[in-house]
């Protein structure tokens, strides 16, 4: 197994079920909760100095699902061309988390969410099956799908395990 096939094999993992399309409904209701249930300050906290806080968090999200929706786009079309890959960390280094309300980046979130599920459930099996290259790797639509899911598990994870014992 090469390391990026490990790399998103971790993602997968998280999936606690087949039903990847339900999945991705129901753990983007759970980060909605989540954050709904957070005051603007408690939103603004990083666990540690040089973390990000969770609203950068939030917005990783955001932008994380924008641009893997992004390529399950192109590769749905059979389009060929080679997408570049993305360094979050310069996105977040960019971000405008702080000066954005708590409500309006959920609303965000829950936009970007609802998307993505319209478009995927809307595909095709074989469709779904499409590959393309991004960041030099060979990935499938329903693998992008699948890595929004657990991507997004995985950073509930980490809210769960860093975040919420400082907050308390």
């Amino acid at each position: 197994m090469t390391n990026f096939e490990k790399y998103i094999q971790r993602y997968l993992d998280l999936i606690p079920s087949e039903n990847w399309l339900e999945e991705m409904e129901l753990v983007g209701s759970e980060t909605e909760l989540f954050y709904e249930s957070l005051s603007e300050e408690e939103a603004n906290f990083a666990y540690s100095e040089g973390k990000w806080s969770l609203k950068v968090l939030l917005q990783h999200l955001i932008e994380t699902e924008q641009v893997f929706s992004y390529r399950a786009l192109r590769f749905s079309k059979n389009d060929a061309t080679e997408l570049s890959g993305f360094d979050e960390e310069m996105f977040a280094k960019e971000s405008n988390a702080s000066k954005i309300s708590l409500g309006e980046l959920i609303e965000e979130f829950r936009c970007v969410r609802k998307m993505s599920v319209l478009f995927f459930q809307n595909l095709k099996f074989e469709i779904l099956q499409r590959k393309g290259i991004a960041d030099g790797n060979k990935l499938s639509v329903e693998t992008i799908a699948k890595m929004i899911i657990g991507h997004n598990i995985h950073h509930l994870n980490v809210i769960k395990d860093r975040y919420l014992p400082s907050l308390k």
